[in-house]
């Protein structure tokens, strides 16, 4: 037993490269140059809210016309919301805070201890392909153009030096206590350059007479696709050890705490061929022992899974792959001391064999733990002669297995798949959606680096983020999938680049436990979907009739085919207009 946990290590080793310090950082130069003339007006530094909507560019003063020192939020109990403020000045700031006090309603606070501040990070971002329809396809950074933009919520460094001619955005984000009474809540965020105020902006937050249910209690099927080995190649820890995931901890509770629902497992090397800079590697041993017969470790597969659940994460296990994205399954050979691989696919003699005794052991397992009833076999963008080849063998190993797909649609999959999600450009049927919903299955869509917009690039436009879950709301779907939150770039806090697909495609938080504004505004719709849910099971309840039909009307605006004519921040502001009324 030592040698197979001595080969459970050995499979998921990975070289260590030395991680930055998690409290500070630094960017890298912009490569955009001041214009002088911009900054000619600015006399003295400048203090303003500005917009959650807008990523303010550093070498320029805001575009804001008019300073505005009071800004008024709305919210539900238990509900985040955010504002943003930003900063512009002439001269250097050697050392800029912000801080914000308590906000009451007559006797009544929302603590600062619910209130998170982050500076507005820069990071290095690019663009789409030259023919502006999509960001798919191996790239050379040279080719694009390149630019800092703003994104990571710094909430670890507590001061920075503001360089003369640049601006600089602070992130605020109130999380609205369950218990809160309904109300109007006021306090202050006071702007500093060392012991100088620079000004106090009023922050208003009025609290509905609604409740939000806790994010492990929401509706929405978040499934944005984590990666550990991403986490143990940045900070230089060994794989599923203690320390890693110590790490891992805070990070994955950002998605739990966004109301995710999933857990990625990957029970094979490298589901994906190995596509982000930190490939997959299998959280299953496999092993073929001398007499031919075969020998399955799940230690790692356990630990991985009891550690997501820990953090909240607890609807889903998806496990990736039987129909990789190269058809080669490696193994460790007893006979032969080393490594090897099967090369067959869905259809062939060989696959099925190999396959169905890996998953009659998986079952017996994942029904000793419990976990059975959770547990999809999982795959990505599969040809629907592979799914049903795939489906085959899955049935012989056990009938009831649970299997997912984010692809294509195919009707002959319908009834096969319990969780089934397609591209934004797709629709289900809504007879379809209303049948799968009926017999529990989850029905979902995505997005990925094919879509121009609406998408979570580093530049893409905030508000494109939070248009995500409205469109659900609007198309009667589930939820929402991203493949990646947090397959990060070799320095994701300063480049957000890849060698393939656009700039933030694979990842949405940070080291550090960072998140970014593309997560916040993505939790946003999130939060806005729970609140157009509850609103119409009320209605509905109650026969009004009228309310439901004006939220069924905002919510056509969610359509990608119209964002050209109405742009995600006008959907969502006159959307939350309205939701906000009720």
């Amino acid at each position: 037993m030592t040698k197979l946990l001595f080969l459970g290590t050995l499979l998921f080793s990975t070289v260590c490269l030395n991680a930055q310090d998690t409290e500070s950082y630094q960017e890298v130069p912009n490569p955009v140059a001041v214009n002088p003339v911009l900054w000619s007006e600015v006399k003295v530094p400048q203090v303003s809210w500005g917009s959650t909507d807008i990523r303010y560019k550093k070498e320029e003063p805001a575009a804001i016309s008019g300073i505005k020192k009071n800004i008024n939020l709305t919210a539900w109990k238990g509900e985040k919301v955010s504002a943003q403020l930003v900063v512009w000045t002439p001269e250097t700031l050697n050392n800029l805070t912000f801080t914000v006090s308590d906000l009451t309603s007559g006797s009544e606070t929302i603590s600062k201890d619910d209130i998170r501040t982050s500076f507005v990070r820069y990071v290095m971002t690019g663009e789409l392909n030259k023919d502006g329809l999509g960001a798919c396809g191996y790239r050379n950074s040279a080719d694009f153009d390149s630019t800092l933009v703003a994104d990571v919520l710094d909430h670890l460094t507590p001061s920075l030096v503001i360089p003369a001619n640049s601006a600089q955005g602070g992130w605020i984000s109130v999380r609205v206590p369950q218990y809160a009474k309904a109300g109007k809540y006021t306090g202050t965020v006071t702007v500093r350059n060392g012991d100088t105020a620079l000004s106090e902006l009023k922050l208003t937050v009025n609290v509905k007479n609604r409740i939000l249910p806790v994010p492990s209690e929401w509706a929405f099927h978040l499934d944005l696709w984590q990666n550990p080995y991403a986490v143990a190649r940045y900070y230089g820890v060994e794989p599923f050890s203690d320390k890693h995931f110590e790490l891992m901890r805070p990070l994955m509770k950002l998605y739990a705490d966004a109301g995710g629902k999933v857990i990625t497992a990957s029970i094979m090397h490298k589901p994906w061929n190995g596509q982000t800079y930190d490939a997959f590697e299998s959280m299953v041993t496999w092993l073929k022992k001398a007499d031919g017969t075969w020998y399955f470790d799940y230690m790692v597969f356990d630990k991985w899974v009891e550690f997501m659940m820990s953090t909240g994460v607890r609807k889903q296990i998806s496990c990736f792959s039987m129909v990789p994205w190269r058809l080669s399954f490696q193994y460790f050979d007893q006979a032969s001391n080393s490594f090897k691989y099967l090369n067959a696919k869905p259809g062939e003699a060989a696959y099925e064999e190999f396959w169905i005794t890996m998953l009659k052991s998986f079952a017996q397992h994942l029904k000793e733990k419990g976990w059975f009833e959770i547990t999809h076999i999982a795959m990505d963008e599969r040809l629907m002669k592979d799914m049903q080849e795939t489906l085959k063998v899955i049935r012989k190993a056990d009938k009831d297995f649970k299997v997912s797909l984010a692809g294509t649609y195919h009707p002959e999959l319908v009834d096969e798949l319990d969780d089934y999600c397609i591209t934004i450009a797709e629709r289900f049927p809504p007879e379809t959606i209303d049948s799968r919903r009926e017999a529990g299955k989850v029905t979902t869509y995505y997005t990925c680096c094919s879509e121009p917009r609406p998408n979570t690039f580093t530049f893409s436009p905030p508000a494109e983020a939070e248009w995500l879950a409205w469109h659900s709301a609007k198309e009667n779907l589930d939820g929402y999938l991203r493949w990646a939150l947090n397959s990060w770039v070799k320095n994701p806090l300063q480049d957000s680049r890849f060698t393939a697909w656009a700039a933030g495609d694979t990842y949405l938080i940070y080291p550090g436990a960072r998140s970014s504004i593309r997560m916040e505004r993505l939790v946003e719709g999130v939060q806005a979907f729970e609140k157009v849910r509850i609103l119409k099971e009320e209605f509905k309840k109650k026969g009004n009739k009228g309310a439901i039909k004006n939220i069924e009307k905002i919510l056509q605006m969610f359509d990608e085919r119209s964002l050209g004519e109405i742009p995600a921040a006008t959907a969502v502001n006159k959307a939350k207009e309205v939701i906000n009324r009720y």
